[in-house]
């Protein structure tokens, strides 16, 4: 890590020598502005993930006083609509209309790769604060895109690891019937050394799960591996806490149990495991200014998908400070792969193909008082780990 920090500080007093010339013919010029893009879900039923990211993005604009790296910053927050087609054309009028500088954001995979392609053939900075899929991770990668949030598969291989570690020989996945939610059960299987007792795939909206509890007590698995996000996995819990099958077999998970769905979970979500690069009681800095300040901004507990909004603002603000408030992408870029960026992770840095290597953790949901639920931190599962596609990544 000494040696790591040794290479950053050479790279950065590189690029800032690159920059003295440029800076210094711009200040006789007036202070230039700063135009963000942010795209997220916000509205039906999965607009509470856009909130939590949107609330995290804008938090740390008002902490830089609405001046993201000293320029006056101004945010045009777009919903998606979970379309695909949709946000592409949104995506394209937010930077041949509106002009933007930076485009942020980004909930699910499906917009994700619609939006993807045709932002970063415009050559306009990306950074996504949520979804991750494969092909841009990997063959797909491109230097203006720029993720602070994990690679989709990583939360499912880190329960995969926790499970073999636990010794579990025989595990029943539950996923919903679609191609990410069989991807995501692939995942879990990289890690997972033991056998899959059987892959339970329910209709995609469904929210009755006995005729599946009553498979999984027949077969009787040394654990239960799910992902099952947004309302099925409220459902699936709810179930699992009156099936019977709760403290005999062990339910793991994954963007099933968040800090998004538990306080609507409470108490049915007591002792039941999932996987996170990020919880509430991380012992750093960043952390606990970022929780105290949220808190205290929006009245609600953040999750994962508020500190992976909050750290794209923080990385913007602190790449653009060391441009000296020069924002032209290229030099941008170049700042950006030397940032001294503190993550709320704590320990973060970037890949090769620009995705964070950083730690995961199993994280639990606890009481902290009658009314208040929270993840919690328990065990570190990997540490500083990249993601399996960033070696196919050429750029």
């Amino acid at each position: 890590m000494m040696q790591l920090h040794a290479r950053l500080k050479k790279m950065a007093g590189a690029v800032l020598g690159s920059l003295l010339i440029s800076a210094a013919s711009t200040q006789a010029q007036e202070t230039p502005k700063l135009t963000v893009g942010l795209m997220a879900t916000l509205s039906g039923p999965a607009a509470i993930y856009g909130e939590h990211m949107r609330d995290g993005f804008m938090l740390a604009v008002k902490q830089s006083n609405g001046a993201l790296g000293g320029l006056e910053t101004n945010v045009l927050i777009t919903d998606d609509k979970l379309d695909p087609d949709y946000a592409a054309d949104k995506a394209m009028q937010l930077i041949e209309v509106n002009g933007i500088d930076v485009l942020v954001g980004v909930n699910f995979s499906k917009v994700m790769l619609a939006v993807h392609d045709p932002v970063v053939r415009s050559r306009t900075l990306f950074i996504g604060t949520s979804s991750g899929p494969a092909p841009i991770a990997g063959r797909a990668c491109n230097r203006y895109f720029y993720s602070t949030a994990s690679q989709d598969d990583q939360v499912h291989e880190t329960m995969g690891r926790y499970a073999s570690l636990k010794g579990y020989q025989r595990v029943v996945t539950i996923a919903p019937d679609y191609e990410a939610a069989r991807d995501a059960i692939a995942a879990f299987q990289r890690h997972f050394k033991g056998q899959i007792a059987r892959e339970l795939y329910p209709k995609l909206g469904q929210t009755e799960f006995s005729a599946e509890f009553a498979q999984i007590e027949e077969i009787g698995p040394d654990a239960i591996y799910a992902f099952m996000p947004s309302g099925m996995g409220v459902a699936l819990v709810r179930q699992f806490h009156t099936s019977g099958l709760k403290g005999l077999i062990p339910f793991l998970s994954a963007r099933t149990i968040d800090g998004v769905s538990l306080p609507y979970l409470a108490e049915t979500a007591e002792g039941l495991m999932s996987a996170s690069p990020w919880a509430p009681n991380l012992d750093n800095p960043a952390n606990k200014r970022f929780m105290r300040e949220f808190y205290r901004a929006y009245g609600y507990q953040p999750s994962v998908y508020a500190a992976q909004g909050y750290d794209a603002a923080k990385f913007l603000h602190f790449s653009l400070e060391l441009t000296g408030g020069l924002k032209d992408t290229e030099t941008l870029i170049s700042a950006m792969n030397a940032a001294p960026f503190e993550s709320v992770r704590g320990d973060f840095r970037f890949n090769d193909n620009q995705f964070p290597i950083q730690d995961f953790y199993l994280v639990e949901g606890v009481r902290r008082t009658s009314k208040l639920y929270e993840m919690e931190a328990t065990a570190r599962v990997f540490d500083d780990v990249g993601d399996a596609y960033s070696g196919s990544c050429r750029m």
